[in-house]
């Protein structure tokens, strides 16, 4: 798909020809999980990755999630979706099943739902270490039952993938990176994202949902060669229909 020019392109300095690949997801949801593992697959084998700058925005599912409440997601599904148990856990197995395959493990009927503003902020505050933190905040969720709304929690995780924890306590004690996550759901909107992992190129080619990896190669593709002025802003042959978290 296409979208509107309607946003500022990022705003950090990248040299000349460089791609930005901005990723709009949420740390609580599975198909952003699934998601990025499908792109970085893509990515690792596209020739011309050196050129290519990924940007991770913030995205919530599910901002009113009351802070601390330690419901399964379980509960917060059944509650949210009006679904029966037996509906959500049989959706759960669903999107086990397709992780497994990528070799990822998601045990949702032990998973907590959390309120993801903090996480978000402390990605924002994780400099180099973004990407690590990211794939260890997903892993914390969906994989080892650990509640991403306890700040203390929070920080044992930036600690595991080398950051400060007592530099990471304190921004999570203030405001640190707040506004980021603001800009960033901010941008979501005015894009008209309503469902993610939501992926955009050059804030012109996007694709929407876990998509397979040949269709993040073509991304790619697009995406350099539209830099280099050799297409148009065309985006035909671009994705198929794909899970997101709405």
């Amino acid at each position: 798909m296409t979208i509107e020019r309607n946003t500022e392109a990022p705003s950090t300095e990248l040299p000349p020809g460089t791609v930005p690949i901005e990723v709009w997801s949420d740390v609580g949801c599975p198909w952003c999980y699934i998601g990025k593992h499908r792109f970085a697959a893509a990515l690792d084998e596209f020739p011309q990755r050196d050129r290519v700058a990924v940007v991770w925005r913030s995205y919530q599912i599910a901002p009113d999630t009351p802070v601390g409440a330690r419901r399964t997601e379980l509960e917060a599904l059944v509650e949210h979706k009006g679904m029966s148990g037996d509906q959500v856990r049989q959706m759960f197995r669903h999107v086990a099943g397709i992780a497994a395959a990528d070799g990822l493990v998601m045990d949702f009927e032990n998973a907590f739902a959390a309120n993801t503003f903090d996480a978000h902020r402390l990605l924002h505050v994780a400099g180099e270490r973004q990407e690590a933190l990211l794939e260890a905040l997903f892993r914390a969720h969906f994989t080892e039952r650990k509640v991403l709304d306890d700040r203390a929690v929070l920080v044992e995780i930036a600690a595991s993938v080398g950051m400060d924890a007592e530099e990471a306590a304190a921004a999570l004690d203030g405001n640190a990176g707040a506004d980021l996550v603001r800009a960033d759901l901010e941008a979501a909107r005015q894009l008209r994202i309503s469902g993610v992992p939501f992926f955009v190129a050059n804030r012109s080619l996007a694709v929407s949902g876990a998509q397979p990896k040949e269709v993040f190669t073509e991304l790619l593709r697009q995406a350099v060669e539209q830099v280099q002025g050799e297409t148009r802003e065309s985006s035909a042959g671009l994705g198929v229909d794909a899970e997101t978290c709405n």
